[in-house]
């Protein structure tokens, strides 16, 4: 039996209206080991070496073949592809230019997308068994979005600029509602508040200071 969540969502778009979404209570992890237990009980005919070099080898294979810049797909479980990024400390490029700032060695490989099979979603819906395991809400800032604002601008009297973390912990909001709130200000023009670099190196600061 699994349990589900119904969650509140956050404002996104500064309405004031709340929407929930729902998602699966994760009660714990397997790992390897419990795993392919599971795969090599009693009158499976597997053993658990052999499954373990198994797992072993498809892991290798799929590291070989997207490092050869191809995405795997494995019939009943999905699709892996690559995925790039910049190293750390690196500036993003323009995607125009005759100097480009990029070079190989400063792009990796940052992680894999994964997308699943649907006889592997069809299969889990199957088997599942859901039942209701409460509601979570979303934590609000003991601030209003005004005196949020001035807490940001009294912050940036003293720094010559705020990051998103900052914002974060001088109001309380979390990640995306921070980040969302503060392009929201930026792209007021009485708000006080500009945005200035790009991506990682994006922070806030005073509007004609950027």
């Amino acid at each position: 039996m699994a349990r589900y969540i119904k969650q509140e969502m956050s404002d996104l778009d500064g309405t004031g209206k709340k929407r929930v979404f729902y998602r699966m209570k994760i009660e714990r992890n397997v790992d390897m080991e419990h795993f392919v237990e599971r795969i090599t009980h009693p009158g499976s005919g597997l053993s658990k070496g052999n499954v373990l070099q198994v797992m072993a080898s498809v892991a290798g294979q799929l590291a070989c073949c997207m490092a050869e810049g191809e995405s795997v797909t494995l019939e009943g479980i999905g699709t892996f592809t690559p995925r790039l990024g910049l190293v750390k400390d690196k500036e993003i490029d323009a995607l125009d230019g005759d100097d480009p700032k990029r070079n190989a060695r400063s792009i990796e490989v940052n992680g894999v997308g994964f997308r699943a099979d649907k006889e592997l979603v069809t299969e889990t819906k199957l088997r599942c068994d859901l039942r209701r395991g409460g509601i979570t809400r979303v934590r609000k800032s003991p601030f209003s979005e005004e005196e949020r604002l001035a807490r940001a601008l009294d912050f940036l009297k003293e720094r010559p600029f705020m990051r998103l973390q900052d914002y974060m912990e001088i109001t309380g909001l979390k990640r995306t509602t921070a980040s969302l709130e503060l392009r929201r200000l930026s792209d007021d023009p009485e708000s006080g508040i500009d945005i200035s670099g790009r991506g990682s190196h994006r922070v806030y600061v005073r509007k004609g200071m950027g």
